[in-house]
């Protein structure tokens, strides 16, 4: 089998990378049928990088780092939008990225103390992104097509907003006991 083929799944990440331009884009416009579309093809796309990766053996380096990027540059651009456009409350939007930028620091602070990254997300992290793509998928098809009740996103903010902030909490909690137990192993040599 010719070498190259294990860069599909990357290509295709970086095509899901780059359709975040036209799908903010789209959204900006108030042009949602086209925006639900390019949500669906990078969502669709999301599956087909992963399946062909692990289906063929294609993992690298490079898109163990490339998915998740893709992944939370859609998310994040999505709040962004619908916070600027009214659409989700702007507190909601504020607290899921201050959440990703205290886990990203956490993350960073946590591997220069103890020269260990392990990159496992917890439980609650992994709630607290489906939760957060559910949400946006509601508002692109509530947009787009149908008259989604109002409570419905009620729940989903409130949803979203708690599992941010316990799964954003539980990391600083998490990274802090480690790095206690990794400094106190270290001092114990």
């Amino acid at each position: 089998m010719n070498a190259c083929l294990k860069y599909i799944p990357n290509a295709i990440t970086i095509v899901r990378i780059f359709l975040v331009i036209p799908i903010i884009g789209t959204i900006w416009k108030d042009d949602y049928i086209t925006a639900f579309f390019l949500i669906l093809i990078a969502g669709v796309s999301d599956g087909v990088d992963g399946f062909l990766a692990r289906y063929f053996h294609w993992q690298t380096a490079t898109g163990a780092v490339l998915d998740p990027l893709a992944d939370k540059l859609l998310l994040v651009s999505l709040f962004i939008v619908f916070g600027f456009k009214g659409l989700l409350p702007q507190w909601l939007v504020l607290l899921v990225i201050s959440r990703d930028v205290i886990i990203l620091l956490g993350a960073i602070a946590y591997h220069f103390i103890t020269h260990k990254l392990e990159m496992r997300p917890l439980m609650l992290s992994k709630v607290s992104t489906a939760l957060q793509i559910v949400l946006v998928i509601l508002m692109a098809i509530h947009l787009a097509y149908a008259n989604i009740p109002p409570w419905v996103f009620d729940v989903m903010i409130m949803a979203v907003a708690s599992f941010a902030l316990i799964s954003g909490i539980s990391y600083v909690i998490l990274w802090s006991r480690y790095t206690v137990q990794i400094k106190s192993e270290s001092r114990a040599k």
